[in-house]
């Protein structure tokens, strides 16, 4: 599956980076302090797993981090192994 048409989507009111894939909606629950984003749970319907659903939002939050200038916390279980997959990344964090 292609996710680079796919934009992410900020959903500060309820502190989520979304996805809709198909519909159906993917989103890491965050919160934000100062330049700090805390990313908490990664949420993917039971249909798009193991499509890259995860894997395309993850990055997607992580190029939003980068362009905002924000330091990342990784709480959630799947960012902190994306980031042992790519540790490219660890340049964000906190």
């Amino acid at each position: 599956m292609n996710f680079d048409d796919i934009s992410l989507v900020n959903n500060e009111a309820i502190h989520h980076f979304e996805l809709e894939i198909n519909g159906q909606l993917a989103f890491i629950d965050y919160k934000r302090k100062d330049n700090k984003i805390y990313l908490i749970h990664t949420e993917v319907p039971e249909t798009l797993r193991g499509t890259g659903a995860a894997e395309a939002i993850v990055n997607k939050a992580f190029h939003f981090i980068r362009e905002h200038q924000l330091k990342l916390v990784p709480l959630c279980s799947y960012v902190q192994v994306y980031l042992k997959r790519h540790p490219e990344w660890n340049r964000l964090l906190a």
